[in-house]
């Protein structure tokens, strides 16, 4: 892409309205703007991440099995009535009448419409296991929406449904689902430690809070330092193996919990003095076994091998498709502006031209351009007539893994600057090796 060609308004102020890193360093990289309070309109540069993150979460759900399909945004009050949360779910919940008197809410989770849609099609075991996913637009009306995307009432989420015939089965299901989330946050670049957390409004005795540390972090967490040196399950892992052993090493050896659940106690107890950490996290992604608490009111039963009709046993997994967006932000950041983990970088090179209409500088510009794009790379490709100053600052603010900057005085010597974001690290080398080093 060619920056004259892109829509990118940066801006050199931040909004007074932002409180949090991660929230200043969109609005100025012109990543979304405010519609309305916790509304956003995703701009160019925002709206390549936010499908980066999605592609990722993606992968790693079909890797593990579930199925992907796509539920309307509006949902029926009566589904709601059905499993008894429409009166309790309360006033973050926005409901609609439409022209027909038709009670319907926009909606902020999706477990009565898959229940419905599940008791709709399967009757028999034989269908069993099951997991059905979306990756879909919610909104929850809160009270005091803040701090961008980390705290809106309009977000975008990937949610799975899991079902199984028994107990055993849904743990099981639970338990594909908690490595995949391990895997998907790490290859975003993120630590996102699994915790002991309140299963709220959602219900069932099983959950986990995917948390990546942050000072800005909205809620305080308890853990275990060592639980950072625990190794994330490669590619090679086999979904369909018992992994109750991957999820013992990352929920009993080591304490990990949120506020809500902790018990001091037991923390003191369980982990040596030197090794107590008391931080604060960010919530990325959550997983719940709740059994038949949908099933049962709902009547989404099967029959096993026995012939005997029983409720399925449940599961749902969330993950802040948006949200994380700021999580990554807020864990990867220097004073310059954000520093983009590779595989959810906006452009994966930016290309700095220190003097546009020079014959020189155009060729060889061009000619990384084509490169990079043929390696698919993504290059953005600043042609614009910026200042170098000014040209510098704007590919520090927006982030990108790798800066190649190309001027007349490099290239007399048959050399251009390569600059790694992440370390600031600069090194002058010949366009070839460039271009090698990134890949292309």
């Amino acid at each position: 892409m060619r920056l004259s060609r892109f829509f990118l308004p940066l801006l050199k102020e931040t909004p007074s309205e932002a409180q949090i890193v991660s929230h200043r360093l969109m609005l100025r990289a012109g990543m979304l703007r405010q519609e309305a309070a916790g509304i956003y309109a995703w701009l160019p540069l925002g709206h390549r991440v936010l499908r980066k993150i999605e592609e990722i979460v993606r992968q790693e759900m079909d890797r593990a099995g579930a199925v992907e399909l796509l539920m309307p945004t509006l949902q029926l009050a009566d589904l709601w009535r059905e499993s008894g949360r429409y009166d309790d779910y309360g006033a973050e919940m926005l409901r609609i009448t439409d022209r027909h008197e038709r009670e319907l809410l926009y909606g902020p989770t999706n477990e009565e419409m898959i229940t419905e849609i599940f008791r709709a099609y399967v009757r028999s075991y034989k269908a069993l296991p099951l997991n059905l996913y979306h990756i879909q637009w919610k909104f929850r009306d809160e009270q005091r929406p803040r701090f961008g995307v980390m705290r809106g009432r309009e977000f975008l989420m990937k949610d799975a449904y899991s079902f199984d015939l028994d107990e055993a089965g849904g743990k099981a299901a639970y338990n594909r689902m908690f490595v995949a989330y391990l895997r998907t946050f790490a290859r975003m670049g993120l630590k996102a430690i699994p915790m002991q957390a309140e299963s709220g409004p959602i219900g069932g005795e099983l959950s986990h809070e995917f948390i990546v540390l942050a000072q800005t972090g909205e809620s305080a967490v308890y853990l275990d330092r060592r639980i950072l040196d625990l190794p994330i399950p490669d590619e090679t892992v086999d979904y369909g193996s018992d992994l109750a052993g991957v999820v013992a090493d990352w929920t009993g050896r080591f304490y990990a919990a949120t506020e809500d659940v902790h018990d001091p106690s037991r923390f003191e107890a369980r982990t040596p003095e030197d090794d107590r950490v008391t931080a604060r996290g960010i919530e990325v992604g959550q997983t719940f076994f709740f059994g038949d608490k949908y099933s049962k009111p709902m009547k989404a039963v099967v029959s096993g091998p026995d012939g005997v009709e029983r409720p399925a046993q449940m599961g749902s997994y969330g993950i802040g498709v948006s949200r994380l967006l700021g999580a990554i932000i807020e864990a990867s950041h220097d004073e310059a502006g954000i520093i983009w983990p590779e595989p959810v970088a906006p452009f994966g090179v930016g290309i700095v031209s220190l003097r546009p209409g020079d014959p020189a500088v155009d060729a060889a510009c061009e000619k990384a351009y084509d490169a990079l794009t043929a390696a698919g790379k993504e290059p953005l490709y600043d042609d614009t007539d910026d200042r170098p100053g000014a040209k510098f600052a704007a590919m520090d603010l927006i982030g990108l893994p790798w800066q190649l900057i190309i001027g007349p005085r490099g290239l007399a010597e048959g050399q251009v600057e390569l600059k790694r974001r992440a370390t600031g690290e600069r090194q002058s080398v010949s366009l070839a090796r460039a271009l090698e080093i990134v890949g292309a």
